[in-house]
């Protein structure tokens, strides 16, 4: 089973979110209707750059180490090797 680690980016204060799922459309578009807690108060967003992993597991574990980062220079990183923004 594939997973992805995403990123999304505020069109309304540029504030990054970066989360893990495996199921990246289903998922995009439960934040874009704001049945997200933590990204409805930044709608609108968009997703601007994904990765895959082999399982949920290894995702998450990318999910948690780009978050402990808290840098906006490894988010830029992770979308540049992603082929994002």
């Amino acid at each position: 089973m594939t997973a992805f680690v995403y990123v999304l980016v505020s069109d309304q204060n540029g504030r990054y979110y970066i989360g893990s799922t495996d199921h990246l459309l289903r998922r995009y578009h439960q934040h874009a209707t704001g049945q997200v807690y933590t990204t409805a108060r930044m709608l609108p967003v968009k997703l601007v750059g994904w990765k895959e992993f082999e399982s949920l597991a290894h995702a998450r574990f990318a999910e948690r180490a780009l978050k402990a980062k808290k840098s906006r220079v490894y988010i830029a990183r992770f979308l540049r090797e992603c082929g994002g923004q």
